[in-house]
């Protein structure tokens, strides 16, 4: 039972909720004084956001900043037909895409204010490590208060 515990307190500090609505996650992030983290993937197709997802947006470090710092959301671009979301999510992801990714660039991650101003961006995985990528939005979160 002890185990079970366990698992399941680890799985819940691993848990990381992505809003996806982005209009929710402006006003979330106005009242909560926080950044928006918004990444373009193609979760089933495109290698790089699968490595990017699972090596940086999955980690423990980032789990936990992000928790305190970020309001997350991701626009996902999958091209199998199970993986694709309600007719209300596909369009959200493309009026997305209209604004902040017109030239279609996968992995894309912006660092963004609540009122959807760009700050930082990151075209394909970041050449710095998991720990040190975390490390430079923990910095600009912390700037930004």
């Amino acid at each position: 039972m002890k185990l079970i515990t366990i698992f399941l307190a680890m799985t819940a500090a691993l848990s990381i909720n992505w809003e996806p609505d982005f209009n929710n996650a402006k006003k979330t992030a106005e009242k909560d004084h926080k950044l928006i983290l918004l990444n373009f993937s193609g979760s089933d197709w495109c290698g790089p956001c699968i490595m990017l997802r699972r090596d940086y947006l999955e980690s423990q470090g980032f789990t936990d900043m992000a928790n305190e710092n970020l309001v997350l959301v991701n626009a996902d671009f999958p091209r199998k037909k199970k993986n694709i979301g309600t007719a209300d999510q596909v369009k959200r992801n493309e009026d997305l895409a209209e604004i902040y990714n017109k030239e279609g660039s996968f992995p894309l991650t912006l660092l963004l204010d609540a009122q959807g101003r760009v700050i930082k961006t990151w075209h394909g995985k970041p050449n710095a490590s998991p720990e040190q990528w975390t490390a430079e939005i923990k910095a600009i979160c912390e700037s930004r208060k």
